[in-house]
């Protein structure tokens, strides 16, 4: 069996990542705004995890991703400081939705989730392209 190279690897995250998305939306449109937002966070969670898996870096637990995600990426402003605070916004509206059984996300947070969601995808593909010299398609091929 032929061994799988890094960039399979991180295509197969990001791959995951897409599919996380389009749940969300199939979840927004059918009005399940609590796992529509836990479907948001979990496609940027294997976005940045692909992120760093790029520099060798994976972790075990969520905690240290973004930790890892935010002094590997923030930092060296390779992204926007502002995607910490939409990272830590998605963790905890994830939180809530799955696990907080007497509050409900509603239509505007799932809304603004899908659309920060998309933005941190759509650098972090961006960012993966240039440094693997690949289109920005390779990653949906």
């Amino acid at each position: 069996m032929k061994p799988i190279g890094k960039i399979d690897v991180i295509k197969a995250m990001l791959s995951k990542a897409c599919e996380k998305m389009k749940t969300a939306r199939i979840d927004f449109d059918n009005e399940r705004y609590d796992d529509s937002v836990s479907r948001s966070y979990y496609a940027v969670f294997h976005t940045i995890s692909a992120v760093l898996l790029s520099k060798g870096l994976h972790f075990s637990s969520h905690s240290q991703t973004i930790g890892a995600f935010n002094k590997e990426f923030i930092k060296s402003k390779e992204f926007p400081a502002s995607f910490t605070k939409i990272i830590e916004n998605l963790f905890n509206e994830r939180q809530t939705g799955d696990y907080d059984f007497e509050t409900y996300l509603d239509a505007d947070i799932a809304k603004e989730d899908l659309e920060e969601a998309e933005k941190i995808i759509d650098a972090c593909e961006t960012y993966l392209a240039k440094i693997y010299k690949v289109s920005r398609n390779y990653w949906k091929e």
